[in-house]
């Protein structure tokens, strides 16, 4: 069963992304959302983790949150709302990491 995990939350004031990464099966993706997309800053320990989860093709930012932000983004895919919604249809679930 594939899933789509959720995170919103900043990976510099807890584990979440961390525990997150381990639990990824090879169909799961993960879309990173409000403070979350601060893991996609270039040098930052998550963007490190990011990458050597090697999730080419199955790791999102709302694209919103991202210019918010003001983060570069050179790892993930960007998604708006709709896109974001189509992503939840794609997966058999949605993982919230609240």
């Amino acid at each position: 069963m594939t899933t789509l995990h959720v995170i919103a939350h900043s990976p510099f004031g807890d584990e979440r992304l961390a525990s997150c990464l381990r639990l990824l099966g090879t169909d799961d993706a993960l879309l990173l959302c409000g403070d979350a997309v601060y893991a996609l800053r270039s040098g930052s320990e998550p963007h490190r983790q990011l990458q050597a989860a090697g999730l080419a093709q199955r790791l999102f930012a709302l694209d919103e949150d991202v210019q918010a932000r003001a983060v570069d983004n050179d790892l993930a895919k960007a998604v708006d709302y709709a896109g974001f919604v189509e992503l939840s249809l794609h997966y058999d679930k949605v993982n919230s990491w609240l």
